[in-house]
């Protein structure tokens, strides 16, 4: 018999990262719940105990011992690698799909996140403002989507004409970019972001914004819902 899974514990989920995690425990099926944390807490005491680097997400699994793991690239290696046997966002160990799934997990994680994310403080909340800093991380958003663009260009389609990064499906490497990704699509395009020019990415976005796991999580808290998600997207749900 199948012992049952007690709910994981994922603490966070107002914010660009925490998404992700929730995208791939939701597309596992996996029982988990939400722990509350806001920006406001990340530097108290409890939450600190938790992850000292006073960041979201991190997860709490208390089928392993109560294994705690902060940084989202780091937890999302972790729900693979140790739930996702039968690879339904993954793929066989060691094979050439499984590393290029790594790799771009290691794009999003070092190049989308970093340069989406203070384009979108310098757009919003920095003060005095800052016209230079706002232009140049936009440009990098686009670097990063004419990357994307390039990548999914060359991918073959699967059964339903749909092109992912890795293996002809949607998998965990898919998925990690789509909070940034949503951000250039409602935020940066007041600032000179056009979609528009990367058909190949809008059309790999659009794919996931109708997922059941993404429709599900964004709209399950601030600042997700009520942001005009898919009203944008040519894929209809």
């Amino acid at each position: 018999m199948t012992t049952k899974l007690l709910p994981l514990k994922l603490y966070g989920l107002a914010a660009t990262n925490p998404p992700k995690v929730a995208f791939v425990l939701e597309e596992l099926s996996l029982p988990y719940e939400i722990v509350p944390v806001s920006h406001a807490t990340v530097k108290d005491p409890p939450y600190l105990a938790v992850n000292p680097n006073g960041r979201m997400p991190s997860l709490s699994d208390p089928n392993n011992n109560d294994l705690t793991i902060w940084e989202s690239g780091a937890i999302i290696q972790y729900l693979i690698t140790t739930y996702d046997t039968d690879h339904k966002l993954s793929f066989s160990p060691d094979s050439p799909e499984s590393w290029h799934a790594t790799q771009y997990l290691f794009f999003q994680v070092s190049g989308q996140g970093p340069y989406y994310g203070n384009g979108f403080y310098f757009a919003k909340f920095a003060q005095p403002p800052n016209d230079a800093a706002v232009e140049r991380f936009i440009k990098e958003a686009e670097r990063v989507t004419g990357v994307l663009d390039g990548i999914l260009a060359k991918a073959e389609a699967d059964a339903v004409g749909r092109k992912w990064l890795v293996g002809g499906k949607c998998s965990y490497a898919d998925l990690a970019f789509v909070p940034y990704q949503l951000i250039a699509r409602l935020v940066f395009k007041d600032m000179g972001f056009d979609e528009g020019n990367f058909p190949e990415a809008k059309k790999w976005v659009d794919a996931m914004f109708v997922r059941e796991s993404v429709k599900k999580v964004l709209s399950m808290t601030e600042p997700w819902k009520d942001m005009g998600l898919y009203a944008d997207a040519d894929v209809a749900a």
